[in-house]
């Protein structure tokens, strides 16, 4: 069984940071393509960070300046640093885990919800003005 908890959101004002968690279980964060996501009300899931083979990370356009997907493989957990929280940052955020081997991609791929098989229940950001 796969487990994905997200932890860390919470509500900021514009100009702070989060540093948002990814407690995985089931699967092992360090060989499994993993991801984040985020959605907004009235808005489609938008992939914002991933880590793929060899430890690529890529970031959609609107997050490669101020986010940072990072592991640690020793509590095999997946996190999200975000820097700089604006208020269109406001999402509902979810971690995301693929399958067991990760796959070869680049910085640039597109991160695709289609990509990744597990989900976890999300974790809210809210960023006021």
């Amino acid at each position: 069984q796969v487990l994905l908890a997200e932890s860390g959101g919470g509500s900021v004002q514009a100009g702070g940071s989060l540093r948002l968690s990814c407690a995985a279980s089931g699967v092992t964060v360090k060989s499994t393509d993993m991801g984040w996501f985020r959605q907004a009300p009235g808005k489609e899931r938008e992939g914002v960070a991933a880590i793929y083979s060899g430890g690529v990370k890529a970031y959609a356009d609107s997050a490669k300046d101020r986010f940072t997907i990072s592991q640690d493989n020793a509590k095999n957990t997946l996190y999200l640093q975000i820097a700089t929280l604006r208020p269109e940052d406001s999402a509902m955020y979810y971690c995301a885990a693929g399958e067991a081997t990760r796959l070869e991609r680049g910085p640039s791929y597109l991160i695709r919800c289609d990509d990744f098989r597990y989900w976890g229940q999300g974790t809210q950001v809210t960023v006021s003005s």
